[in-house]
Parts: structure tokens; C-alpha cells; sequence
């Protein structure tokens, strides 16, 4: 810890005192009204962000956030959370959940999700929120955004605001509010891969003091890795349509009802692994090395959608009471189904040992089952209650609340091998004729988790300084409840540890507080500076991979974190950097407990989740830059620096020779690029009659470890010395190109036209690798190229 403190102090002042003291000096010589110039200038605009639970000017919040606003998400061609993970913002990593889009890995400074979140009793690291209410699972995530207006990723922890699974930050979508006038946005568009979208958001005039806003989303693409065998899905499609309908009842200016409804369903294929380098194993004739991204599978197997339906209710009600405080309650119920079908696997089991193979004698691979189809059923039902009271009194503003959360969350899984081949050398195959609903159930759980909490921040701006000095200090406390039980394990029934035949139950609670201080001074009208220490925690639960279904306490981080938020060059320049350190404790570490059945070693729902001992670290540099050099012409930068060290941990669990391991094995981040970067370029061009608008990015990151345990698990017997590899560094570029304001008829209506790529270079990269010694490297390569054209009208 004295070390990440060293490093915290010297970092942050090499980086933020020539900043500071520059643009201080600058801004010092600055008009009062500065800003009125700028804005006829044409410089850096507002941003106004939720953070702290009201609405406040980006720069004047003294913590890390990085915004996505409504045309940022356009000019990226974003239609989900699963297109941020090129890299947009540089601390921000999302990802797949292995194979699935249906499932998404949300990870912020490194913190998030350390490996499997594809569980009900298991929890992620960062928050989603749409409109406040919370996410309670990685499913789900893939579906089409609606009317966005920003993406706020609050860097974490946020344990004291926002709450329980936070700790390493939030992100926060708040969709555009109905106005109360008529309009009409629509856009529609194609692309390369069969793709198509279309979008419809429609505001209508106020009725009985009641605004209404209609959204409605439709998104396609074919496969982008074909299928062989007729008939059937291919890889890494989708088929996203979306439905939101919002009422705002506005009776007084003092009070406000909105009622939100949505419903959206997601169809989705899974990821296509390439074997990319042979193991020990004999591969089958059709078992052939792809060491680059393909365009057709090598084998056919079966394949279908996963298919996700999610719909949800929120009311929030607002009083004004007084001019200096503001009653809010946020009520919301949201309902999930999500089914998983996986087949892009055929590659890794299309392989025999030496001895196996030698067993079969000249049968060679002839009657070999391969293409490993899994399934996972996933349902899930929440809600929540919260209120807040947002005010102020005299030199104090204060935010306080309650929450009460309530989740049910049920799945099962099952796995079996579609394919068998018919020839010795494995090159002809035929589909297995088998029902799918009568193969083995692998695991089934159930769980229903609880959650309380009451939070207060306030912030005192003392009379000194000319009001420079803001003091805030938060406090929040959380209870945890989760109840459930594991009730089939291998298609049977789970055997405790006393020997007794039967569901493993879960009755479990935690209870825990967060604290946050906070010190934010003024240094110019331009130039603001803090120093932050928060707290945050991932909730505890269990493992339903696992024959124990053993209870695991949550983790926790603590964070000291600086920052400096700046403007200059008459507000046509904005930079804003932070640095952080802190401590990871009690991190939850999955490890492979070999289980023995019929004589034979499996690791097939044998993995299991322990506090690991020890103290861990994390620190970290987030810096971004905005300049707007000449009229039109925006350039923008942003770097993330983050590193997260993990103890090394002894696996308790017998390995498959029964022996227990007393070495402590090395624990890697996943999901977390060391150095990650992004540059953007966005210029207007006012014509006769028309403007053209032109965007460019390139993001970039170091690459990331998606297995997180070293050594890996490598057959009854073996020695285990094999280290898992980190996945390539990549470096995407998108593009936009538009023509716009194009006037129709007599009215206000104008058209836009436009033509987008996303990675541009058709670049290629593995970002998930994972190697076994007998069965060879795979992994996941990145989406190619695509591109398309679309045509937007307003009015």
C-alpha cells in the first residue's frame, strides 16, 4: 500500500501540476464571460451529466467520468453495449462472455468480472443502470439501445451512491425524455452481411399536461462465419427488435410522473473458435489449424438463435416541495428469459489422444462424438424500490435515499456432442439423432436475493476562498440477503459434504458500509482539482458450477484517487486526467475441482469460488483531451493505464491424481488491457443548402488475459506447468461520412445521408486465447469489416 501511495503522489504530480499551473495561468486572463464567447464561438459545449444523482456540468464534478452522448453513439455505429468494446472509452471493457453476445463481461479500471458472471447467485462487478434502475444481470445487455442521450461510465469504486456491485464503477444510460412537441426521427439503413436497422422515435404533443414518446428499434445482420451444414444458423448473427413507449405527466411545475415501458427481443448466434495452433492430441482430417479469421466454418454443425426477451416497468415520481429540495421515488419492475445455444466450439474436440487413438487401432476416429452443443436456460425477475431527497441548506448540498431490491433468478444447463464421425481418418461426419430435451441436465440452481440500503453525501462549501473549497463525505450501508439452492449436479441430485443425497441450499447474508470523502478546489473559474477516497464491494453468493455449491464472501476495493479537470484556449480545449491506487481484497477465484464418476476424472461443473487470501492492488491513469482548433473541427484523445495485481493462490482442491497442491499459482486480470488509447477526429462543413460532417476514430489496447488461473487443468495424471497467453493488441478504426440539414418541402423536415465502416482496415486480432496442451490454442477473432449507408429524416 506505501508503495501504490509512492506511486499515486509522484504520477499525479508529474502529470497534473504542469497542467494545472498552465491552465490556471490561461484561464486567470479569461473574460468573466468567458463561457457566452465560447458559445458564440463556437468552442467546447456543456455536458451535463447524473453522477451525483443531479444534473451538473461535467467539469465541475469532482470524479472520473468519460460521456458518450447521442452523436458520438452515431458516428460509431454503436446499436448495443457489445459495439463499446473497441475500445471507445480506454478504461471501459466489454466483451462476451465467451462465446456469447447474450451475455455480456462489463469490467471498468480492471474491475468487473474476474472470469464466470453466466450464474444467478454470482454477481457483476460494475453497475448497469438505465434511467436509475439498475441491471441485475449480464444477460440481457446485448439488446438495442433506445433513444440515448448519454453514456456516463463513472469510474469506481461507486459503492457510496450507487451501491452494492459497483466497485468498479457504474454505467449509466439515460435515455431522452419525451418534450411535449411533435417530432419525428427516423433512420434507416443497410450494410455488407445482410445487415439492416431501423429507427423510429416519434414525440407527441402534450395532452392533459401529459407528453408521450414512442421508440422503436429494429436491428439485423447474417452470420459473419457461415455454417456448412444446411439449414442451420451460422455464427455471430443477430436479429435485435426493441419497443419503449414513455408518458411524462407534468400537472404542476413542481410535480412530475414518468412511466417507462419497454420490451425488447434479442436473437443471437454464438462466436465461431478457431483452433489455431495444434496440441499433443491427433487431430481429425477435418480438425485443421485456422490461424487466421474465416469465412466458413470447417465443419457444419447444428446451430439456432439464443434467443432473450426482456421487458421492464419504471415509474419515477418527482415533487419539487420546496425551491431547495426535491422528493424523487424510482419504483421498477424488469423481467428476462434468455436461452443460450452454443455449437462454435467444433474445433476443440475434434482431436484424440495418443493412447485413445491407439486403442481404437485401425476404427481410427470412426463412431468419435465431437461439436460440443451447450444450452442454458436463464430466467430472472427483479424489483426495486428507491427514494431519494436531492436539496440544499444554506452552504450544504445533500443527497439522501433508500433502496429495496428483490431478485429471483433460475437456469440449467446441458451439453452433449451433435456430430460423430464416420471414417477412420475423420473426414466424413453425419448429425447424431438424438432428442435434445432428454440429454443429462449438467447443473440446475435457483436463488432469490434481497438487498437494503440507505445512503447519504453531502457536500459544505465552506465561505473561504471566494467558495472555492467543496468538502463532501458519503455514507452508505447495504445488507445482502440471498437464498436459493443447487439441485441437480451431473444430472443428479448434488451430495453435501456430510455424504447426503440432495439440493445444497444457500442461506446467506452480509451486511456492509461504504464511505467516501471528497475534496474539490476551484483553482480558477476553469480549473478544478479533487482528491477522492471511496470504498465498494461485489456482493457474496455461490457458484452453480460447483458439486459443493460452497458460499463465497464479497470482495472488496478501496481507492485514493486525484484528479484535475481543466479548460483553456477560451474554452476550445478541455483536458481532464485522474490517477488512482488502492487495495483488492478477498477477490473471488474460481479453480477446477477434477470429479470422478464411473471410474473416469471430468471437470464438468466442478469449478469452485473462494475468497483468495491476501491483499491485492490496483492504480491506474485516466487522461482525456478535447481541442477545438478552427471552426468546425473537433479532435479528441484519451489514454487508460491500468494494472491490477492479484495474489497468487494456492488451488485447495485435489488435482486429478487426488494430490493437493501446496504452490501458489499465479492469478491473471481478464478483460483488462494494460494500456489502452482512442483518437477521434469530427469536422462540419456548413454548404448552400447542406452540411457535411465527417468522423474518424482508431482506439487501441495492449491486450487482456481472458482465462484468469494459471496452471491450467491437463488431464488425469499430468503435470501442469502451461501458462495461459494474453490475447493480440488491436487497434480498430471506424469511420463516418455524411451529408446533412438537406431541407424537404416547405416545412422544417431535413434529411441526412450518410455512409459509416466499422474497422475500417478490415484489421484482425484474437482478443480471447486460451491454450490446452493436448487439445492446442484457440480463440475468438474480432468482428471484420463491416460497413453500410443509411438515410435519416427529421421533422
Amino acid at each position: 500500500m506505501k508503495i501504490q501511495r509512492h506511486w499515486l503522489a509522484t504520477t499525479a504530480f508529474a502529470l497534473l501540476a504542469p497542467a494545472c499551473l498552465s491552465t490556471a495561468a490561461q484561464a486567470a486572463e479569461a473574460a468573466p464571460d468567458a463561457v457566452a464567447d465560447a458559445a458564440e464561438g463556437g468552442g467546447l459545449g456543456e455536458i451535463v451529466v447524473t453522477a451525483q444523482k443531479r444534473r451538473e456540468n461535467l467539469q465541475e464534478t469532482p470524479i472520473s467520468i468519460s460521456v458518450m452522448r447521442s452523436d458520438d453513439l452515431t458516428n460509431r455505429h454503436v446499436t448495443s453495449l457489445v459495439d463499446l468494446g473497441d475500445g471507445a472509452i480506454p478504461s471501459l471493457k466489454v466483451a462476451p462472455f465467451y462465446s456469447r453476445n447474450s451475455a455480456l463481461i462489463v469490467n471498468i479500471r480492471g474491475i468487473g468480472v474476474l472470469s464466470d458472471g453466466n450464474q444467478p447467485a454470482r454477481d457483476q462487478g460494475v453497475g448497469v443502470y438505465i434511467d436509475g434502475v439498475y441491471l441485475g444481470r449480464a444477460q440481457g445487455l446485448g439488446t438495442a439501445l433506445f433513444d440515448i442521450e448519454n453514456v456516463e461510465v463513472l469510474k469506481g469504486p461507486q459503492g457510496t451512491l450507487f451501491g452494492r456491485n459497483t466497485e468498479g464503477g457504474a454505467v449509466n444510460i439515460v435515455t431522452k425524455k419525451p418534450s411535449g412537441e411533435f417530432h419525428v426521427n427516423a433512420t434507416g439503413g443497410v450494410g455488407n452481411f445482410g445487415m439492416y436497422k431501423g429507427e423510429v422515435h416519434v414525440d407527441l404533443p402534450s395532452i392533459a399536461n401529459i407528453a408521450f414518446k414512442i421508440d422503436g428499434v429494429v436491428a439485423r445482420r447474417d452470420p459473419l462465419v457461415k455454417n456448412p451444414q444446411q439449414g442451420q444458423a451460422g455464427f455471430n448473427q443477430y436479429d435485435k427488435q426493441g419497443l419503449h413507449l414513455e408518458a411524462l405527466w407534468k400537472p404542476s411545475p413542481d410535480f412530475s410522473a414518468d412511466y417507462s415501458f419497454d420490451t425488447s427481443k434479442d436473437e443471437s448466434t454464438s462466436l465461431y473458435l478457431n483452433l489455431l495452433a495444434a496440441g499433443t492430441n491427433t487431430q481429425a482430417a477435418l480438425g485443421t489449424v485456422q490461424p487466421d479469421r474465416v469465412k466458413t466454418a470447417n465443419v457444419g454443425v447444428p446451430m439456432q438463435p439464443s434467443v432473450g426477451k426482456v421487458h421492464g416497468h419504471r415509474l419515477t415520481l418527482e415533487w419539487t416541495a420546496t425551491p431547495d429540495l426535491t422528493i424523487k421515488s424510482m419504483s421498477s419492475y424488469r423481467k428476462l428469459y434468455q436461452d443460450q445455444w452454443d455449437n462454435g466450439s467444433a474445433s476443440t474436440t475434434m482431436s484424440l489422444s495418443p493412447s485413445a487413438l491407439a486403442a481404437k487401432g485401425a476404427a481410427g476416429f470412426t463412431g468419435t462424438q465431437f461439436a460440443r452443443y451447450s444450452l442454458a436456460l436463464f430466467n430472472q425477475n427483479q424489483w426495486s424500490q428507491e427514494v431519494q431527497a436531492i436539496g440544499e441548506v444554506g452552504r450544504v448540498k445533500y443527497v439522501a435515499g433508500a433502496l429495496y431490491y428483490r431478485e429471483h433468478v433460475s437456469d440449467n444447463a446441458q451439453a452433449f456432442y451433435t456430430n460423430q464421425f464416420t471414417n477412420a481418418a475423420g473426414s466424413a461426419y453425419v448429425l447424431r439423432q438424438i432428442d435434445y430435451g432428454a440429454q443429462a441436465i449438467d447443473r440446475e440452481s435457483h436463488v432469490t436475493t434481497r438487498s437494503v440500503g440507505a445512503f447519504g453525501q453531502a457536500t459544505w462549501t465552506p465561505a473561504v476562498m471566494n467558495d472555492a473549497i467543496h468538502l463532501t463525505g458519503g455514507l452508505r450501508w447495504t445488507k445482502d440477503m440471498k437464498h436459493g439452492a443447487l439441485t441437480i449436479v451431473n444430472n443428479a441430485l448434488p451430495i453435501n459434504r456430510d455424504g447426503v443425497s440432495g439440493p445444497i441450499g444457500l442461506d446467506a447474508s452480509w451486511s456492509r458500509v461504504d464511505p467516501m470523502v471528497n475534496l474539490a478546489v476551484d483553482l480558477s473559474q476553469d480549473v478544478h482539482v479533487y482528491g477522492k477516497w471511496s470504498t465498494g464491494y461485489k456482493s457474496g453468493g455461490a457458484n452453480s458450477r460447483s458439486q459443493n455449491y460452497d458460499a463465497f464472501n464479497p470482495e472488496t476495493v478501496s481507492i485514493f484517487e486525484i484528479g484535475a479537470k481543466t479548460e483553456f484556449f477560451d474554452h476550445h480545449a478541455r483536458f481532464n486526467i485522474a490517477a488512482y491506487a488502492g487495495t483488492y481484497k478477498d477477490i473471488q477465484v474460481d479453480f477446477q475441482r477434477p470429479y470422478e464418476t464411473g471410474g473416469v476424472r471430468t471437470t464438468r461443473t466442478t469449478t469452485s469460488t473462494i475468497n483468495a487470501p491476501g491483499t491485492g492492488g490496483l492504480h491506474g491513469i485516466e487522461a482525456e483531451l478535447t481541442v477545438n482548433p478552427l471552426a468546425g473541427l473537433t479532435l479528441g484523445a484519451s489514454y487508460s493505464y491500468q494494472y491490477v495485481n492479484i495474489p497468487a493462490t494456492v488451488n485447495p482442491y485435489p488435482n486429478a491424481a487426488g494430490v493437493v497442491s501446496t504452490v501458489a499459482v499465479p492469478i491473471y486480470q481478464s478483460y483488462t488491457p494494460r494500456h489502452s488509447a482512442s483518437g477521434t477526429l469530427d469536422y462540419e462543413l456548413p454548404m448552400n443548402g447542406y452540411t457535411v460532417r465527417a468522423h474518424l476514430d482508431g482506439n487501441f489496447d495492449s491486450g487482456f488475459y481472458a482465462n484468469v488461473s494459471d496452471p491450467v487443468y491437463t488431464g488425469p495424471g499430468a503435470a501442469s506447468n502451461v501458462y495461459q497467453p494474453k490475447g493480440d493488441k488491436a487497434f480498430i478504426v471506424n469511420g463516418r461520412l455524411a451529408v446533412g440539414d438537406i431541407a424537404v418541402g416547405s416545412g422544417d423536415a431535413q434529411l441526412t445521408f450518410a455512409v459509416w465502416a466499422r474497422n475500417l482496415f478490415n484489421e484482425q486480432h484474437v482478443f480471447y486465447k486460451a491454450l490446452s496442451p493436448t487439445s492446442g490454442l484457440n480463440g475468438f477473432f474480432n468482428e471484420p469489416r463491416t460497413l453500410g449507408g443509411e438515410m435519416n429524416i427529421r421533422f
